[in-house]
């Protein structure tokens, strides 16, 4: 059964008892008032109150207070409307309709899939209830609770971790850098700049001794898929400023460098110098040598190779002969690894601005 509502229904009995997902933990709960109707005008960030009609891929919300809860039909979930580009899972678009919509991803972005990957179950089936709204009934979407837009000092040197696709070590080589650093004594922000909302990665962070974790959800986003790059380089920027506390950021970077997003992002000569160094993810030589083939034609060279060729001896050494140190997670966990990074980047600008 679908749901049709009038414009601006109380929202009070509809959303009692919902289960509210990761992308929606800075929302001000008593801001939402109504729900309205309207699904064709919604858009990329807009809550959004559902109802699991059907069990399918993704059997757990990842919940605001970073917990999992299994889900069930007739569940009722508060969500984003988002776009999602996974290889290994979904290619969704920011629609919904009375026809119903798509969990498009755990952490609680909703939308249409347009394809899949054979190697998983077609998505949770929902049906929309409403999209919330104030007291006015101006629809609530996640950039009306996010941190204020700041282009202030950033942290005194920048990390970047890039992939040669999904899957290929970043999170980890992020939390392995973000551990050594802070072992050497250093205050360290890990940031997820681009991505799906998940708190997968904020929690590899957090565990790896981040004294700040920060992502795109912060700034408004819940998919920086299918967004204007001019505003993923802005909430990079923010997300920057709200560490310059920290000595170090570490940022990882979704997917590989052809993903179109990151592909543009790395081609821009002012996101590119936001960064004092690069290292690079792969899970192998040749995705490697491709990828630092591309990055060399964009006048990037990353300071090491890393991901999950480093579990095997034999690719490692392989990869080595491209002419990079090859470090494993390990040894980015290294305090002294940490402490030759400081040495190799103290040419850097003194302070960086966002």
């Amino acid at each position: 059964m679908m749901h049709l509502l009038d414009m601006n229904t109380d929202a009070g009995p509809q959303i009692a008892g919902a289960k509210w997902s990761f992308v929606t933990r800075r929302v001000r709960r008593g801001a939402v008032q109504k729900l309205d109707g309207d699904l064709s005008a919604a858009r990329s960030g807009d809550l959004v109150l559902a109802e699991v009609q059907e069990i399918g891929s993704h059997k757990r919300l990842q919940l605001s207070d970073g917990r999992y809860s299994a889900l069930y039909p007739k569940d009722r979930i508060v969500l984003a409307c988002g776009d999602r580009f996974a290889e290994d899972q979904f290619e969704g678009i920011a629609e919904i309709s009375t026809d119903g919509a798509d969990l498009l991803a755990g952490g609680g972005v909703i939308g249409t899939m347009l394809s899949r990957n054979g190697r998983v179950k077609c998505p949770t089936s929902l049906s929309v209830i409403g999209r919330l709204a104030d007291a006015d009934g101006k629809v609530l979407n996640l950039d009306q609770f996010a941190l204020a837009s700041n282009h202030g000092p950033a942290p005194a040197r920048v990390i970047g971790v890039l992939g040669t696709g999904m899957n290929a070590g970043k999170t980890a080589a992020a939390a392995g850098l973000v551990n050594g650093f802070t072992r050497h004594g250093d205050k360290v922000a890990a940031i997820k700049a681009t991505g799906t909302g998940s708190f997968g990665d904020v929690h590899q962070y957090e565990a790896a001794g981040a004294a700040r974790t920060l992502d795109f959800t912060d700034a408004g986003f819940a998919s920086t898929f299918r967004q204007p790059v001019d505003k993923i380089e802005a909430l990079t920027r923010t997300l920057l400023s709200a560490a310059s506390d920290c000595d170090v950021a570490v940022v990882e970077l979704a997917d590989g460098v052809s993903q179109v997003e990151t592909a543009e992002l790395l081609s821009r000569a002012n996101y590119c110098a936001l960064f004092d160094a690069f290292v690079l993810a792969a899970p192998g030589a040749l995705a490697s040598r491709g990828a630092l083939a591309w990055l060399a034609e964009h006048g990037i060279t990353p300071i090491a190779q890393t991901g999950l060729m480093t579990q095997a001896p034999l690719a490692a050494r392989e990869a080595e002969t491209l002419g990079l140190p090859v470090l494993s997670r390990e040894d980015l966990s290294d305090p002294a690894t940490a402490g030759s990074l400081h040495n190799l980047l103290s040419d850097a600008r003194p302070e960086h601005v966002a």
